[in-house]
């Protein structure tokens, strides 16, 4: 069976709702665009869907200068922060850097949104958050994601998962940036090297999940708790955790559309 990129996905706002693309450019740190803005709470800590299910109910749709955040039929667009403006001291998991703020519009929008006070900061350095040394090479960055430039995300692994549930889940559960199909499951496990289109990924470890994939990414809500996460773990749990895909690091800049083709060159 060819093996190619079914889809490509972009999530311009860490745990808010994503959207699917055509074709992207891709950078050091990944798609353009994903992840490149951040929802903190007063004192600079990172917040996603583990702490607040009601962030899967926010679209943040990429605008010519900066975003359209839409929530309950209510807009408020973002412009990108300029140079010399205010910035915040944020931590992501281990991880501290300084990010622009947005303004003060959006902050008081995601506050009544998600029903406490937070901010919105916004990456303006991609160079800002090295990969960590022990999973990457000097000079491999990444914008808001948990870890990584990118997620893979195979068909043929969530099919399997899907047998074994008694409520089948759609791939955005698992937030990947590239849905790719043809492969065995849980195949993408062993990547090392691996080529889409034009480009080159190094795969330096799958993806351990979280209780993010029990929310409902267009609710919020747990339709069956504990579930994928309980079954994923039955099928596909390594000593990192449980398994759902493969991170990636893109070995120089390039360009992915739908329907590229994927060749695995190396795995364990």
């Amino acid at each position: 069976m060819t093996v190619h990129l079914q889809s490509l996905h972009v999530y311009p706002v860490k745990s808010l709702r994503g959207l699917a693309l055509p074709a992207a450019e891709v950078a050091g740190c990944g798609i353009a665009g994903d992840r490149r803005w951040l929802v903190t709470d007063p004192d600079g800590r990172y917040l996603t869907q583990r702490e607040i299910a009601a962030m899967a109910r926010l679209d943040a749709l990429p605008t010519a200068d900066g975003l359209l955040l839409r929530h309950d039929g209510r807009d408020c667009p973002v412009r990108r922060p300029g140079p010399g403006g205010p910035r915040r001291d944020v931590v992501i998991w281990n991880d501290r850097l300084s990010a622009a703020c947005a303004d003060a519009e959006a902050d008081g929008y995601l506050s009544e949104a998600l029903g406490r006070r937070c901010h919105l900061v916004y990456m303006d350095d991609e160079r800002a958050r090295p990969v960590d040394p022990a999973f990457a090479r000097p000079g491999d960055h990444v914008g808001f994601s948990d870890g990584y430039p990118l997620l893979a995300a195979s068909l043929g692994s969530l099919a399997a998962l899907n047998d074994q549930l008694a409520r089948p889940v759609p791939m955005a559960r698992f937030r990947p940036n590239l849905v790719l199909s043809g492969l065995p499951a849980w195949s993408e496990d062993r990547w090392r090297r691996v080529r889409i289109g034009g480009m080159v990924f190094r795969a330096p470890k799958p993806c351990t999940r979280c209780v993010v994939v029990t929310r409902d990414q267009s609710t919020g809500d747990t339709p069956e708790p504990g579930e994928p996460l309980r079954t994923l773990g039955r099928l596909n749990r390594h000593e990192s955790g449980i398994v759902f895909g493969a991170n990636l690091i893109p070995e120089a800049p390039g360009r992915l559309a739908a329907g590229d083709a994927v060749e695995i060159l190396d795995a364990r």
